[in-house]
Formats: structure tokens, sequence, C-alpha cells
């Protein structure tokens, strides 16, 4: 892959209409290692936030898993199916961005069929995890404004077919965006080896219109989602206020609802960065470098930290997960003692 020949052609495309300009500043990216520094010299710096949050992820959420499937009172609750369901989205998420984050830094290649796959599968369970969360608001108003016709509403077969229509909905979604952008594209003078999340966002920026404009309707389409849900909790906020339940800076619905606020405050602003980022870029307000720095920063570090957080405040902040948690790690910890005790 000739890369000062791609930077080139990604100037190329975003400055059509400016062909002094380009030929003035054409030095600068003729520089072959870079329109491919991020992946080289500040990879490690980004993969380490990405590593650390996928650790995080995987050390709490398969207990907290495990006490909700394991748990037959739990797994009768509408709210921790859909807890489950979440968590379940994110750490898939995590695994499958910090396999790809690692191939790209150590250099191998990944088919593009593999790529396409990978890719989609992302968009899958960010999908779902969009939608889960919806779900969660749903589940939270039907439970304090209509306590009465609640298991009416949402008893637990209908929620699992509601988890089913989740995914089916994400996996629709991520097709259909997929599939506008196969038959959009047009032959780039150069391919890209690189399967990366970041590079692709931007590379889009280059494309026609109608890619363009997908790719800008993506971005708002999850931003109005989380605002909806966001304006869902703040209703929640403003129908119980004279209930009594918000007595106290550190009662349990104050903290609750302030978690979820935090919780929807790291899904959204990513996404709003993402948003101007892409708009200041197509408008050539920020350069290609700023512009992949940026995105970068937003895919390796904004996005994934909410997906690492979220198993340790939700799991600790449920009393009957920390419950089932404390409950399994001390028969964890007994059979170590037994077993330790079996070879004295």
């Amino acid at each position: 892959m000739n890369s000062s020949g791609c930077a080139v052609s990604l100037m190329s495309q975003r400055d059509v209409g400016n062909f002094t300009q380009n030929v003035a500043s054409v030095s600068h990216y003729l520089n072959p290692d870079w329109l491919w520094l991020p992946f080289h010299s500040d990879m490690r710096m980004f993969l380490l936030p990405t590593a650390v949050c996928f650790a995080a992820a995987s050390l709490v959420t398969p207990p907290v898993l495990f006490s909700i499937f394991s748990n037959f009172s739990l797994r009768q609750e509408t709210q921790f199916l859909l807890l489950g369901n979440a968590l379940l989205s994110d750490l898939i998420y995590l695994l499958l961005y910090t396999m790809s984050s690692i191939c790209n830094m150590t250099n191998i290649y990944i088919p593009k069929y593999l790529c396409g796959l990978l890719l989609f599968s992302l968009a899958v369970t960010y999908g779902g995890g969009v939608l889960t969360a919806g779900g969660m608001v749903v589940d939270t108003y039907l439970a304090i404004l209509w306590p009465l016709h609640y298991m009416i509403f949402l008893p637990p077969s209908r929620t699992r077919k509601l988890i089913v229509l989740l995914w089916f909905s994400s996996c629709l979604f991520a097709g259909v965006l997929f599939l506008v952008l196969y038959f959009t594209q047009k032959p780039v003078p150069c391919q890209y080896d690189l399967c990366s999340l970041p590079v692709i966002l931007l590379i889009t920026l280059h494309g026609d219109q109608a890619i363009r404009l997908c790719h800008i309707l993506f971005i708002i389409g999850f931003i109005l989602c989380f605002s909806l849900i966001l304006c869902c909790y703040l209703f929640l906020c403003y129908k119980t206020r004279e209930s009594g339940m918000w007595k106290g800076v550190s009662s349990r619905a104050s903290v609750t609802f302030l978690m979820h606020h935090i919780i929807l405050g790291f899904y959204f602003c990513p996404l709003l960065l993402l948003l101007v980022e892409s708009l200041l870029y197509i408008n050539k307000v920020i350069s290609l470098e700023i512009g992949m720095l940026i995105t970068m920063t937003i895919c390796n570090v904004l996005i994934v930290l909410p997906k690492g957080v979220s198993p340790f405040l939700y799991g600790f902040r449920y009393r009957e997960i920390y419950k089932s948690l404390r409950l399994f790690c001390k028969f964890r910890r007994h059979g170590l003692v037994a077993s330790a005790n079996r070879y004295i």
C-alpha cells in the first residue's frame, strides 16, 4: 500500500474544488509515514484504554451475568434481563474492538470479508446496547407510573421476546446501513488494508454526498435515541418529585437516577463530539491529522469507557446482584480453601 499516494488521494477527495491549495500543501502530505502516524507511534497509547476497559469488563461482567441468570427470581424480573443483555452486548463490543485494535497494532492483515463481518458485528452490538438502554427506560417508566399494571405490560415471557426483537432491529439497522454504503461507494485510487473503525469513519467523509449524508444521519440517529432516553429519565424525575423518593441527596432513588444519567452522559458525549468533528472536517476547519487523532480518541477512549465502567456501577448498585456476587465470591473462596487443605 502506498501511503503517500493514499494521503494525497484523501486530500484531493475532500478539497477537489481547491486545486491550488492542494498543490501548495501537497509536500506535507507526501510524507509516507504521516498519515499512519497514529497507527505506529501512538497506537500503543490508544490501545491502552481499550485494553483496560476490556479487562475491567471481563473481570466483572461474567460474575454479574452468572448472578443474574443463575438466580430464578432475578431471571423473572425485566430490569435484570435487560441489564444482562446490555452488559453482554457491551462485553462483545469490547472484545471485538480490542481484537481489531491489537491486529492493527501488530500489522496483522484482516481479509476484507472478515473486516466487513467485524464492522457489522460492532454496529450490531453497539446498536443493541442503545436499544437495550431504551428498553430499560421503558421498563423503569412502566414500573414507576403504572406499578399495578406492570406485570401485565412486561411479563418475563414478553421481555424475552422484546430482547430478541431488539437484537433483530439492531441487525436490520446495521444491515441497511452496510447495504447503503456498499451500493453507494465508488472505486478509489488506493485500497486501505487497515480494518480500523476510526480510519473507516474518517474515510467515509471522503465519499460522495450520499455516503456523507448516511454517515451524518447515522450519528444523528443515535444522538436522538440517547436524547429521547435522557428526556424520559428527566420526565420520570418530574413525575415522581412529590412522592417523597427524592428526599435527601443520598437517597437511593437519587443515586440510582444519577448513576443512569452519568452512564447516559458517557454514551451521549462521544457521539456528539463525533458529529461535531465530522462537520468540522467536511467543512475543512480541521486537518486530516487532527481529524484522525480526534476520531481515534473518541473510538478508543470515550466510547469504550462507559462499557468498562457500567458493570461496576450496576453490579455494586443493585442489592440483589451485589448479594449474589458476595455469595458467589464466598463459595469460591471456600472452594479454594478446601482444595488447598486437601493437598496439605
